[in-house]
């Protein structure tokens, strides 16, 4: 008999010791997992120099946040179109988008100029506008109006160009070419102004639809061709850099009004941080991601692009941004 009472108390000793353990595991697994998390999704590759802004984010957060609050990462649109996503996000959708200005014009009508052609150039000037009083001013507009949450935007991709099967060298030797472009108004208008036919078409399209002939040319910066392997597919790059291309990152307006408020800050701070990395890495790879475009044998040239800008000047006024730009060019200029 004792030696059964021993033996259950020895038994009893380690299932005791064990559900401990157990626990303590349970615990610390909690203990580890986020409190909130956010998945970010952005239409560029892993090779593009902005994601590594992305991945900068997402160390970064967690390590400010001590582990509460964690950042998912999904290049190559795996969770869909931007406009699906952002549609997600005003719905209140823990997720978050990288994209550009124009396709938030539906919601706050400022927002849209961003995108406008030959704004300015290269990312320091831009910059002035996108962390201006004014600009923040727009953000609380489209939190109010459009649920939605900028983070940051001071995402440079870097200046677009024209991605074509023959030499371009005016306006008028565009007639007849369909372009991809997305489906904002400022880019279709951007694009026809210029003497094209604007084609609106998801940027995961762009290769296929060029390999088939579905269109004649497309327009982006130079880490996105690249990324998407758009030099296999044209043989010509007129640098006509008619849209600088600033994005920001973009959340659900009513997500975010549930984080504590130092988290929204820690995202907000961070953000910018992170925009900056990108940014400038984008612009530290622009000049060899040329040579390797040279090297494979594509034509990558420059153009006057003064007919550009005077055929494209009209596109301010057609949507209301006339005034606007004179503002904004005058502070990207300081």
């Amino acid at each position: 008999m004792l030696n059964r009472k021993t033996t259950r108390r020895s038994t009893l000793k380690t299932l005791g010791a064990t559900a401990i353990l157990t626990g303590t595991a349970l615990f610390a697994g909690q203990a580890l997992a986020a409190d909130y998390t956010l998945s970010v999704n952005t239409a560029l590759a892993t090779t593009d120099p902005l994601y590594k802004g992305l991945e900068a984010l997402q160390k970064n957060v967690a390590e400010a946040s001590g582990g509460r609050l964690e950042v998912k990462l999904f290049p190559n649109s795996q969770l869909g179109p931007d406009e699906d996503v952002l549609e997600q996000a005003r719905a209140g959708a823990p997720v978050a988008v990288v994209v550009d200005g124009s396709r938030l014009a539906v919601f706050q009508h400022e927002f849209g100029v961003l995108g406008a052609p030959f704004l300015a150039s290269g990312y320091d000037g831009i910059r002035k506008v996108v962390t201006s009083d004014m600009f923040e001013g727009w953000v609380k507009k489209l939190h109010d109006n459009g649920q939605l949450q900028v983070l940051s935007f001071n995402w440079w991709q870097g200046e677009r160009h024209l991605l074509t099967q023959k030499e371009i060298n005016t306006p008028a030797d565009l007639a007849g070419i369909r372009m991809r472009t997305p489906g904002a108004p400022v880019w279709t208008g951007t694009i026809s102004a210029m003497g094209a036919t604007p084609t609106p078409m998801a940027w995961g399209e762009v290769y296929s639809a060029l390999s088939a002939h579905v269109i004649d040319g497309a327009e982006a910066q130079f880490p996105a061709i690249v990324g998407a392997k758009l030099d296999e597919v044209i043989t010509h790059i007129t640098k006509t850099g008619h849209i600088n291309l600033i994005t920001g990152l973009v959340t659900s307006g009513p997500w975010f009004d549930t984080l504590p408020p130092d988290l929204q800050k820690i995202l907000r701070d961070e953000s910018l941080k992170a925009g900056d990395v990108a940014s400038y890495g984008t612009q530290d790879s622009l000049a060899s991601i040329e040579q390797k475009l040279k090297d494979e044998g594509i034509s990558v040239r420059e153009v006057d692009v003064t007919p550009f800008k005077e055929a494209t000047a009209k596109v301010y006024d057609d949507l209301g941004y006339g005034e606007l730009r004179d503002t904004l060019r005058a502070m990207a200029a300081n």
